[in-house]
């Protein structure tokens, strides 16, 4: 290949980092020395070490992966994580999404602000306070994924050996600590308040949550004497054609909001005849709101481990890639480290558990803040090294996938159940729910509740009694609205507590459960506010590659503003117009789902005043899924 570069050099620091990254990669049999989905891990060697990605950088990582420098250059330029600008080592980044605006988070950043300056660049676009040990830079991020102990933020400091540190619930002081001084040594190493993330703890009904909060999720020892790992030995006793079986007569089905029923993915990728097969965990929870994959793989990760191998078995896989979001610092390093021990112990490798025929390897790749990478089209892009852009379908990942070849792609919760089913059996499973939603659903609930945290529940439990369970709104408090399902979801009134929880109800209701949000918003709550930052986030989020969503998402946010300052009826004709535009032409979830949430706040709260809505309105029907909840 003829590549043409400027001439810019890496420092040392910089070479030594993307040298080591690449020196660290494992490589296939029979797969190239340079290999382009390398291009991740090199970027976020850089940006770990220095705390931003000089052109020497990417040239440096474009020599050794032999890409051309202005294709590098729109891969990097396209994450929110990476800088190609100077900027301190240290930054520190706070939450302006859903549940932190509904907590404090406005005034935790007014405070930050003050103290800090504004956020960012300066307003020039230059770093003038990049240099120097003590200079740090604070950035408005979105949902750090945190939310049941929001407000939150995140302060990473770039180094030989870089660290991060999560402040939930963050307080003003904490945060201005934290700028002076860095992240806290062992921040990372600590359990999080396992009363906030799981507050059902020791509940003897609880499935997939039974062990987090009660078994050390670093050691396998004790993963095993708590049942872990007896799952896959029955897998690789009944066979790959048995399991497929299971999980189907199970019903499970996808628990990222699309619902598609698992044996069905599974078997369509078994049975192509083209090889190798690839198995990819979605970890890329960005939707605002969402944290129940985060508490799994920071409580369980052994089990995530479990399931990411039978899946592979099942769908003749080799090779399993963990897509992690980049906000979620201790579950890559809980998750890490169980592959490690898992490898070491036999239950990764060659001869997975003895089993001759069946090798299976897990790879993490770390996201690096992109919500449309949460689209399992695009998150293939971003492991081959590519922009994170979502691909045209079909091909259907089950024939063509990850680098061309047949993909199974769930998310944490959908193989979280995997062991559960083949420990009970199918019919035990199915027990559980109802018939056509089995099993039970991680919700997660956050903003004016009590006792916020992921809960577990049987499908068919009603949303009252999921709000009666985390202790309802503050005393004093009157609820105003829930939030089903993200940004990309639609709000419910307080006389619709009822509505079972459920795939079918939700459907027939004309609203989704879709990754299990569950936004309590009470009477102090500016609500208006809540609408203007889910448009402002798909705004931001959108990938730009088809113009219904790249221009709607910017008219959507423009014409919501004017109607919230001035009420105009020909603002909201242009809102509902550009809505069905994103709605009916965009490629992918996320501009066929950004004008949901605004649509069911105005037609079923009423909201902004300019429409009457009878008590019995529907909600309008949300018909497809975001990317922040895919597979």
């Amino acid at each position: 290949m003829d590549l043409h570069f400027s001439g810019a050099v890496a420092t040392r620091a910089e070479q030594d980092a993307v040298d080591a990254a690449l020196a660290a990669a494992p490589h296939e049999p029979g797969a190239p020395a340079h290999r382009r989905d390398l291009l991740l891990p090199a970027l976020h060697a850089v940006q770990n070490r220095v705390g931003w990605i000089s052109s020497g950088a990417l040239e440096h990582i474009c020599r050794r992966l032999e890409l051309p420098p202005a294709s590098a250059y729109g891969v990097a330029g396209f994450y929110a994580l990476f800088s190609l600008r100077p900027r301190p080592a240290r930054v520190l980044h706070v939450c302006t999404d859903l549940a932190c605006a509904a907590s404090g988070g406005r005034e935790l950043r007014s405070a930050v602000e003050n103290a800090l300056g504004p956020a960012g660049p300066g307003a020039d676009g230059s770093d003038a306070d990049a240099a120097g040990e003590d200079a740090v830079q604070w950035l408005h991020s979105p949902c750090l994924g945190v939310c049941e102990r929001a407000p939150a933020a995140l302060l990473v400091q770039a180094g030989e050996v870089a660290s991060e540190q999560v402040f939930a619930p963050a307080t003003a002081p904490a945060l201005l600590r934290g700028a002076r001084l860095g992240p806290e040594p062992a921040a990372e190493a600590a359990e999080p308040p396992v009363a906030g993330s799981v507050p059902q703890r020791g509940d003897p009904g609880l499935r997939l949550l039974r062990r987090v909060g009660v078994v050390d999720p670093t050691s396998l020892e004790a993963y095993r004497a708590a049942g872990g790992f007896t799952a896959l030995r029955r897998a690789l006793a009944i066979g790959r054609a048995a399991v497929v079986r299971e999980v189907t007569d199970a019903g499970l089905t996808g628990r990222g909001g699309a619902a598609f029923p698992t044996g069905r993915k599974w078997a369509a990728a078994a049975a192509q005849s083209d090889t190798p097969h690839y198995l990819v965990c979605n970890a890329d929870e960005s939707e605002p709101g969402t944290f129940k994959d985060r508490v799994l793989l920071e409580g369980d990760p052994y089990a995530v481990v479990e399931s990411m191998a039978i899946a592979g078995f099942a769908a003749g896989a080799g090779r399993g890639y963990l897509y992690l979001r980049g906000e979620y610092p201790r579950a890559l390093h809980r998750f890490e480290h169980a592959v490690a021990e898992s490898r070491r112990r036999g239950y990764l490798g060659r001869s997975v558990l003895g089993r001759a025929g069946f090798d299976f390897e897990i790879e993490v790749r770390r996201g690096a803040g992109a919500y449309i990478c949460g689209e399992e089209t695009a998150i293939f892009n971003s492991i081959e090294g590519f922009r994170g852009e979502p691909r045209t379908k079909p091909p259907f990942p089950v024939e063509q996938g990850l680098f061309g070849k047949p993909t199974v792609v769930n998310n944490v919760e959908t193989l979280a159940n995997v062991p559960l089913v083949l420990e009970r059996g199918a019919a035990e499973y199915a027990r559980t729910g109802t018939a056509q939603s089995t099993g039970t659903k991680l919700f997660c609930l956050s903003g004016t509740v009590r006792r916020p945290g992921v809960y577990e529940v049987p499908f068919g439990r009603t949303l009252r009694e999921l709000l009666t369970l985390a202790g309802g709104v503050p005393e004093g408090r009157e609820l105003r609205a829930v939030l089903l399902g993200g940004a990309a979801g639609g709000f419910v009134r307080p006389d619709e507590l009822d509505l079972p929880l459920t795939l079918e109800d939700a459907r027939a209701a004309g609203t989704t459960l879709g990754s299990g949000v569950v936004l309590v918003l009470d009477d102090s709550v500016d609500l208006p506010a809540i609408l203007l930052r889910i448009a402002e986030f798909f705004r931001e989020e959108s990938c730009g590659q088809c113009v219904p969503c790249r221009i709607g998402t910017v008219r959507q946010d423009e014409a919501l503003r004017r109607l919230v300052r001035h009420r105009q009826a020909d603002d909201l004709r242009l809102l509902r117009e550009v809505g069905q535009v994103m709605r009916d032409s965009s490629i992918c979830g996320l501009g066929q789902t950004a004008w949901n949430a605004v649509e069911s706040a105005l037609d079923r709260l009423g909201l902004l005043g300019l429409v009457t809505v009878p008590a019995t309105a529907p909600v309008p029907a949300p018909v497809r899924t975001a990317p922040g909840g895919a597979a």
